[in-house]
């Protein structure tokens, strides 16, 4: 037997292993994210005192620009426990959790969906991380003036002081990397994928409302200024943008294939 035939008759089991075991290439992609987002975290961390500056800059323009709502809602966190504390447990819980349940929902429940839809939360979380990189921003917690929401109710969650992940581990969250808001971001992309997939009106009303209410957590907590909700938004939009510009691009070569296939085919078929 030839290689080519041999290799023609390997390739539909290639093919089949890949497709049983397509949830591996998922977790090395998320892997890879993890790993660009450790990378981007060291490369900014030393600069504490430009991502202080950073963050005074980004109040101080929403503030020229009447579009400050931080101290407000910072205050009323502050000051009425009980929105301060569910919103603590709600910035602690959803954006490690919610994430992977829709991403879960979507694999199993509208496959035909899931690789788009996914791409987009990839291809937004990449363009977040650039921004990390060019812009570290400190959050509001960290530049004074506010209250550490998360902090000051430690002691009846387990979160650290520093971080919205378990005491010990907030070595693990990049203290600089408020903009853009990743919380808003993929909450808006769970809003977004809920609304474009779930046929019921109460799932798309909770996909609408999530991103909503993430917005004024993340602000009321002190965590993220109203610009780096905005900007959260704007890479998930930009994740659309790239994603649907990266499909018409396979798109047309797949077109351009199969006339160059077809062309051959029809060469070769002509009789003499």
């Amino acid at each position: 037997m030839s290689r080519v035939a041999i290799a023609e008759a390997e390739r539909p089991c290639q093919v089949s292993f890949l497709r049983r075991h397509a949830w591996l290439g998922e977790i090395l992609l998320l892997a890879a994210l993890y790993g660009i987002y450790e990378l981007v975290r060291a490369l900014t961390e030393s600069g504490q005192g430009r991502s202080v500056a950073n963050g005074r800059d980004i109040l101080h323009f929403e503030q020229t620009q009447h579009l400050a709502p931080e101290h407000a809602l910072n205050s009323l966190f502050t000051n009425v426990p009980a929105i301060a504390i569910p919103a603590c447990f709600l910035y602690a819980i959803c954006h490690y959790v919610v994430t992977p349940v829709v991403l879960v929902w979507l694999w199993r429940k509208h496959s035909d969906q899931y690789r788009r839809v996914r791409s987009v939360l990839v291809g937004g979380t990449l363009v977040a991380l650039i921004g990390f990189w060019l812009l570290p921003t400190a959050p509001p917690r960290s530049i004074g003036g506010f209250t550490d929401t998360m902090a000051q109710w430690s002691n009846i969650g387990w979160w650290s002081t520093h971080a919205s992940v378990p005491a010990g581990l907030s070595g693990l969250t990049d203290q600089a990397g408020a903009m853009p808001s990743l919380h808003v971001g993929w909450a808006l992309w769970c809003g977004w994928a809920i609304y474009r997939c779930a046929g019921r009106r109460w799932v798309r009303a909770l996909g609408i409302a999530y991103p909503v209410i993430t917005t004024l957590v993340v602000i009321g907590t002190a965590n993220h200024y109203l610009a780096d909700a905005a900007a959260g938004a704007a890479v998930m939009g930009l994740g659309i943008v790239l994603t649907a510009l990266i499909a018409r691009i396979q798109a047309r070569h797949l077109t351009r294939r199969l006339i160059r296939e077809t062309r051959a085919e029809s060469k070769f078929s002509t009789p003499v």
